[in-house]
């Protein structure tokens, strides 16, 4: 297994290198089609090049043309099977990260939950990838209170970092007949102003976490993106007057994401390369959107 595991990640990082070339080489059969195209000249820069371009171009269909992203091969089989998810916590968790754990294995549907123990990050990731687990997520926590969210996809990556705010879990509502019983049935989901390419990987990357729902389900998991917070929120909905009056009553837990980080690997991988990170320091930090408008 771990030999299978060391080849396999070899054969990732060699395609994800080759990514270079393949947008350089398609960028130059992109200007041929466009001179054939507009009966314009062959670019100077592409004439010794062109009959082997043409030849090419000849060759390709709908899949060939456009080259493949590392982001292909980490998703490749996501729709294939419902994704199974391990969630577990920081070292010695307290009472009310161990309660919002417990909800979110709800809220996550396949997801299991599993006492950290003494274990460390490179042994809990070996033993996912050896039971098939599509994605790990760890809770931590400061003072009681839960801080941080850490989302890595097996068995390439990628691995979010977010933090966690205004966590608000179903434990502190009083009124339980209010929020109702929360369903084990597979949400749909909302995902809104996730407009940037960043915010896209975002939404990928949480999206993936739910397996496909069934059309008639009244269960609806919300992620809407308002100056790079996003919100979740978690709801059932009614339609006791038919179907212009839809009654929304909210299940929990709730709280806010703030993405800090994007890494090109797993959790456990300290050499991997980061693909984001946010840069609270630059001066232009506070006025730009990366995620949305």
């Amino acid at each position: 297994m771990l030999r299978r595991n060391i080849r396999l990640r070899r054969e990732y990082l060699y395609r994800k290198n080759l990514e270079g070339k393949e947008r350089l080489l398609y960028e130059k059969k992109r200007k041929i089609k466009q001179a054939l195209e507009d009966g314009k000249p062959i670019p100077t820069e592409l004439r010794n090049e062109e009959a082997a371009l043409r030849q090419e171009i000849d060759l390709e269909d709908e899949n060939t043309a456009v080259p493949r992203t590392h982001i292909d091969d980490e998703y490749a089989h996501a729709m294939e099977r419902d994704p199974k998810i391990l969630l577990t916590t920081s070292r010695n968790p307290s009472a009310p990260l161990k309660q919002f754990v417990k909800e979110l294995t709800i809220v996550f549907p396949n997801a299991q939950r599993m006492n950290r123990g003494g274990q460390v990050i490179s042994e809990i990731i070996e033993t996912c990838r050896a039971h098939d687990f599509t994605d790990v997520i760890l809770v931590h926590e400061h003072r009681g209170v839960p801080d941080g969210l850490i989302v890595s996809h097996l068995p390439f990556g990628p691995t979010a970092y977010f933090g966690l705010l205004n966590v608000v879990t179903r434990h502190d509502i009083k009124d339980k007949k209010a929020i109702g019983t929360m369903p084990e049935a597979y949400p749909h989901l909302i995902v809104n102003n996730f407009s940037t390419k960043l915010g896209q990987r975002t939404a990928n990357i949480l999206k993936h976490l739910f397996p496909v729902p069934k059309p008639d389900t009244k269960h609806i998991v919300t992620f809407a993106n308002q100056s790079d917070y996003v919100s979740f929120r978690h709801h059932l909905y009614e339609k006791d007057g038919g179907p212009k009056s839809v009654e929304l009553k909210e299940i929990g837990p709730r709280f806010e994401l703030r993405l800090y980080q994007v890494k090109l690997g797993t959790v456990d991988q300290t050499e991997a390369q980061i693909e984001w990170v946010i840069r609270p320091y630059m001066n232009t930090s506070k006025k730009r959107k990366f995620i949305g408008d």
